[in-house]
């Protein structure tokens, strides 16, 4: 099985070094195109026996399954530029743009390149999957269940991965995309925190981590509710419920469902 990666930015780039690393495709078998030469020579200078070129209809022809990792707004023309090059009875086109629906990407297929309804996936993963620690979204069109778990395999090398509904795919982004954002500003506010009670900013950056990380381990190894580990840490009149409710009345968790509901 082949695959070709047009766009290697960030998460582009990215994912072509997670798949090389994994177990699903050899490293000769992953093509890569970008606009800038300066992305692809980094690519290279990773593992030189990726392919690498600047000719997206030659790098798609060959491929089974194409990850299209361009900006929204490069969607159509990018799309527009391959469909001659593309064979829609037996390549599956992933779409990692994030807003961009099935609706709108078959509207960007020229109508003569339709002869055969297209497969498509939308991927929406976050910025994690640079360390192959990703939680990533996946939506089908017109896939068969084989492609499905194709597609949630290969993802999934790159960290964890969920098959949802397109109508979810905006709260997605919200809770995973956006929300290792979220994430980072609680660390930062609880490094912050440190600092003011006593520790120097590397010292506390170290025990937050650390924190954090104890505590999705724990949900992970448990399968608990986070509720079931707060009552495990929350004695009658001790400090630590006292703090949870002093950040409560500062709005703690409305805010983050506020938060949540206005960047989806």
């Amino acid at each position: 099985m082949k695959i070709t990666v047009i766009g290697t930015g960030n998460i582009g780039s990215s994912i072509v070094r997670g798949l090389a690393q994994g177990a699903f495709f050899s490293a000769s078998d992953i093509t890569c195109t970008d606009i800038f030469e300066a992305n692809l020579e980094k690519i290279k200078a990773f593992n030189s026996d990726i392919n690498t070129t600047q000719d997206n209809q030659a790098a798609v022809r060959e491929a089974d399954i194409i990850v299209l990792a361009v900006k929204p707004w490069r969607m159509e023309p990018t799309l527009s530029e391959i469909c001659p090059a593309l064979d829609f009875s037996r390549q599956i086109v992933v779409s990692i743009a994030a807003g961009i629906t099935f609706e709108q990407l078959l509207s960007y297929i020229p109508r003569k390149y339709k002869t055969v309804h297209p497969t498509l996936f939308r991927v929406m993963p976050n910025t994690a999957i640079a360390v192959m620690s990703s939680m990533t979204f996946v939506a089908s069109h017109n896939a068969s269940q084989d492609q499905k778990e194709t597609i949630l395999s290969i993802f999934k090398e790159l960290g964890h991965a969920m098959l949802v509904e397109e109508q979810l795919m905006p709260a997605a982004t919200a809770l995973a995309s956006s929300g290792i954002a979220y994430a980072m500003r609680y660390i930062r506010a609880a490094m912050e925190g440190g600092v003011e009670m006593g520790f120097y900013p590397q010292v506390a950056r170290e025990i937050v981590i650390h924190t954090v990380k104890g505590a999705v381990d724990l949900l992970i190894a448990n399968g608990s509710n986070p509720e079931t580990e707060i009552d495990k840490v929350t004695t009658p009149g001790g400090i630590t419920i006292k703090g949870l409710n002093e950040m409560e009345i500062a709005g703690f968790s409305a805010s983050v469902v506020r938060g949540l509901k206005a960047s989806k």
